[in-house]
């Protein structure tokens, strides 16, 4: 805003004492100050307003006008409660640095003054970075020549001092300008908006963390959004693959004008979605082909083909042929027939590494969906030199003790499902071991499908199950009926939790630590700091308490299972 708006201003009350021909400069800010010296908190541009309680002789005014002449400010606005009029000898000081100088009626709070400056400043920002934004759009739309969300966020926060983040529907960091966000704060932030958003909470929604209060925008590709009075199934997975925006200011103390910006914004950085999401359309494709001569049983030669021309397109630059490994994803909601198909675009995110930022981190994975699952070919890190690389490795063979594990992937992402999929939806995944050749892609499907099966015998929203687990009497745990495990489990352990209750004699601990020992009395008497007398006394009473005989395979496997299932 310029000076001069000032004046036309009737309600702020000012009456110009000199400067009529500098009226035109521009007012960036305002800062009210009594201090002598403020020229180290004054940056360019401001309106100075000041009570004069830093003059005490009229030798004062001249240094005191100097100062805020070489910072640059637009003006200088002085009070009348305190001294009346205002003094000839700070009237001179500006004339003579040709400093306009404003005189403020008694009546006028410089509060008032300092809001409405501040509001006509934001504004003309806004509006300058709305015209900013309008420009980038266009050029987006005609290629990338744009540069990207990354360009507008800056504007943000250069233009309106508004952090901003872009955040995938688990959390992860798309872009952002400026220092990320702190460890955990962007899978809150992606928990409380999913949370909102399938509690049929308008947009924005305003969310305080840590202290900060963060507005919560959704982005949303054109024709990819519900239609109105959509199906319930139809907005919460859309809800589930939305990315947000977020920005480190509270939306409720906005107007229209800036709330229009950001949904500006938005759209901006939805069209960046929607070329991303045409790039992905590839992978997807390939994924696709090889999944359908999987499953019909194409000689693996064919499929070998087929994995060699996708090689180069999901690890550029790699010669080697990569070591595969097949995740497997599905949605479920409740009270539905069939499962839903957010599953792809949610498995697409869930094997992104969590700590990758940018747009391009996910162009390493290929996701196909068919028959409500949505199943994703992974390439691995190529084999280790020392190892056969002629490519006839056989069945399911594994490339080592790396690769996809099924906790680690969900670690990160479980709390912002959790919250996405409610109280109605259930995500369950599979993964299978590395194999190193085309060949072993079908038995690895399997693998990855009876894993996801486990999984989904698990209590919880978000579960997960690996081929470790496959390998295992444990893998018959999660399909015993839950009455059945609770009077099994009673039957054991209970009378031995009964005696540790009265006599903290910790029987249940010493049963692990006797077990896990493969019976070995020396072992548990070290690990538990025991005498081994102390250990055949405890032993003894376990037996006791339960007619078991630990001696026995049959008993203690009983046990081993009943303390795995309680």
């Amino acid at each position: 805003m310029r000076l001069r708006a000032l004046l036309e201003t009737d309600a702020l009350g000012l009456r110009l004492l000199g400067g009529q021909d500098e009226l035109d400069r521009t007012v960036r800010g305002v800062m009210t100050t009594d201090l002598r010296d403020p020229s180290r908190y004054l940056s360019g541009g401001e309106l100075v307003l000041t009570g004069l309680a830093w003059r005490r002789t009229p030798e004062d005014s001249e240094p005191f006008v100097r100062l805020l002449a070489g910072a640059g400010v637009a003006g200088l606005a002085a009070g009348e409660a305190e001294l009346g009029a205002i003094p000839d000898d700070l009237v001179g000081a500006c004339a003579r640095h040709r400093l306009p100088l404003f005189a403020v009626h008694e009546t006028v709070a410089f509060a008032s003054i300092t809001e409405y400056v501040v509001r006509q400043v934001s504004g003309e920002r806004a509006g300058d970075l709305a015209a900013v934004v309008d420009r980038h759009r266009r050029l987006m739309t005609s290629g990338p020549a744009g540069g990207g969300p990354e360009v507008v966020l800056d504007l943000l926060g250069t233009d309106l001092d508004m952090r901003a983040w872009v955040l995938s529907p688990t959390g992860r960091r798309i872009a952002g300008a400026g220092e990320p966000l702190s460890t955990g704060a962007g899978a809150a932030l992606a928990a409380e908006h999913l949370a909102a958003t399938r509690g049929g909470r308008r947009a924005p929604h305003r969310v305080a963390l840590g202290g900060t209060t963060y507005s919560l925008f959704p982005v949303r590709v054109p024709g990819h959004a519900a239609s109105p009075g959509g199906q319930a199934g139809e907005l919460r997975e859309r809800a589930l693959s939305d990315w947000l925006l977020a920005v480190e200011a509270d939306a409720g103390e906005w107007g229209a004008p800036r709330l229009d910006l950001l949904q500006g914004v938005t759209q901006l950085i939805a069209v960046e979605r929607d070329r991303r999401d045409a790039a992905r359309t590839v992978r997807r494709r390939l994924a696709q082909e090889i999944l359908e001569l999987v499953q019909s049983g194409a000689p693996p030669a064919e499929i070998g083909a087929r994995l060699r021309v996708a090689a180069p397109v999901l690890l550029p630059g790699r010669g080697a042929a990569p070591h595969w490994q097949i995740v497997v994803a599905r949605v479920d909601w409740d009270g539905e027939g069939e499962p839903g198909s957010v599953a792809q675009s949610l498995l697409e995110e869930i094997l992104v590494d969590p700590v990758a930022a940018g747009l391009e981190s996910g162009d390493r994975i290929a996701v196909a969906h068919t028959g409500g699952e949505a199943i994703a070919l992974v390439p691995m890190p190529a084999p280790d030199p020392t190892e056969d690389e002629d490519g006839d490795g056989e069945g399911t063979e594994a490339a080592g003790p790396g690769g996809l594990q099924a906790d680690v992937l969900l670690a990160a992402v479980r709390d912002p499902l959790t919250a996405g999929l409610a109280d109605d939806g259930r995500l369950t995944l599979g993964v299978s071991a590395p194999v190193r050749s085309a060949e072993g892609l079908r038995g690895a499907l399997e693998e990855a499908r009876h894993a996801r099966r486990v999984a989904a015998a698990r209590p919880g929203r978000v579960c997960a199950a690996g081929h470790h687990e496959l390998a295992s009497h444990v893998l018959l745990l999660p399909f015993v009926p839950d009455d059945v495990r609770r009077a099994f489990t009673a039957r054991l352990l209970d009378p031995l939790r009964d005696y540790d209750r009265r006599h903290r004699a910790e029987l249940v601990p010493t049963l692990e630590a006797f077990l896990d020992c493969d019976g070995s009395w020396t072992r548990c008497a070290a690990r538990l700091h025991l005498h081994v007398n102390t250990l055949r006394y405890r032993v003894g009473r376990i037996e006791q308490l339960t007619g078991r005989d630990l001696s026995r395979l049959e008993d203690k496997l009983d046990f081993f299972l009943a303390l795995r299932m309680s």
